[in-house]
């Protein structure tokens, strides 16, 4: 069977290292908040070309903190996507905020500008601009909305460790960048686990005193704050990955190169795009399937090929957030949703696996025809 994602092939990769850095950690002295999360922070600022990174419990906490240290609370409009996560908006209610969904555009499934435009009301303060599959939203064309209105821009990077806007890496280019990681992510821990990054020392300051009470020291809160500490352990298991995130960067995108060879000219289906501007990281290898998506993926299941969709209900569709979504609809976020399918995408995959899965989908879809 081929797994749409494997992180436990990952960990039988670099095994001698990271259990290494388990075993100083459980032989040291500190498991929150030690040297190996100090030393965590300043790596990934640096990979990320930012002067500070925060690490905190998880991606959804990442942007509820990054919200609340850019003054965004009870009441404020964010506007972000449908077609993203739910974590995405989790983050945004944790605040008190309202998430405001707009439409994206149909070739990257990123925020599309001409629509944000539309959502803005007084109330709106932020956009948040969901990175998807690994892809950049265009920040040139948000940042200039943002930039007009008086509003805050933040990037959700919990799909794009490494990704470059325009030769800059994702995370650096807003007023914060927010990373999950969770085990399937393009730099995963072992279990939960986020940072944001930031350019500013008083939006750093802040980010610190929010994910642990407030305190500025021990047991005296200045501020409310919350509990959002990665701990030790998993720190140092991201420190060996992240030496190794480059390569493997490059190693999804060989595997997205051999899928377009292997597939391109296939009746029925639509290969992910990467535009002139970004580096394209692949998170996910997502094409599109119109009219027939569903049968395809159960077919493939029982051809040995696992698959995911990212993702088959858009928020704004949920039964939780059908209050948030006026009368206004989402055309493209909705059809995307009833034709996207994420093929197996990892760096262990190899050739073989990709080539695998390529005809197995090929096969499919002619028996279909």
């Amino acid at each position: 069977m081929i797994l749409p994602c494997d992180p436990r092939a990952q960990y039988l990769s670099y095994k001698k290292e990271i259990d290494e850095a388990m075993s100083r950690v459980l032989n040291g002295t500190h498991y929150i908040l030690g040297p190996e999360v100090e030393a965590f922070e300043q790596e990934f600022a640096a990979f990320c070309t930012t002067k500070y990174c925060v690490s905190v419990a998880n991606g959804t906490e990442a942007l509820q903190l990054a919200l609340r240290a850019l003054n965004i609370g009870p009441g404020d409009e964010v506007i972000c996507p449908s077609h993203t996560a739910v974590a995405t908006v989790v983050g945004i209610e944790m605040t008190g905020a309202v998430p405001v969904f707009a439409d994206i555009e149909s070739s990257y499934f990123t925020l599309d500008a001409t629509n944000v435009r539309r959502r803005i009301t007084p109330r709106t303060k932020a956009i948040i601009a969901v990175h998807l599959y690994g892809h950049p939203a265009d920040l040139d064309a948000l940042r200039e909305i943002a930039d007009i209105h008086g509003l805050k821009l933040i990037e959700d990077c919990a799909q794009a460790h490494g990704a470059l806007y325009k030769n800059k890496v994702v995370g650096s280019i807003a007023d914060a960048g927010c990373f999950s990681f969770y085990p399937t992510k393009n730099l995963g821990a072992v279990g939960d686990g986020g940072a944001v990054v930031v350019q500013e020392a008083e939006v750093y300051e802040r980010l610190l005193l929010l994910r642990q009470y407030g305190w500025k020291e021990r047991y005296i809160s200045v501020v409310s704050g919350y509990n959002s500490r990665l701990d030790e352990l998993q720190a140092a298991i991201l420190r060996v990955k992240l030496r190794y995130l480059s390569a493997d960067n490059d190693r999804r995108r060989v595997l997205a190169e051999i899928y377009r060879g292997a597939l391109r000219g296939v009746g029925g289906l639509v290969l992910p795009l990467e535009a002139s501007w970004a580096r394209h990281v692949y998170h996910l290898f997502v094409v599109r399937i119109p009219g027939q998506r569903d049968n395809l993926r159960r077919d493939l299941q029982g051809q040995g090929v696992g698959t995911l969709i990212h993702y088959p209900v858009p928020v704004h569709r949920q039964p939780a957030y059908l209050s948030l979504h006026g009368p206004q609809g989402l055309p493209v976020t909705e059809k995307a949703s009833d034709e996207v399918l994420s093929l197996p995408m990892y760096p262990e995959l190899g050739q073989e696996g990709a080539l695998k899965a390529a005809e197995e989908l090929k096969k499919t879809l002619l028996k279909k025809r």
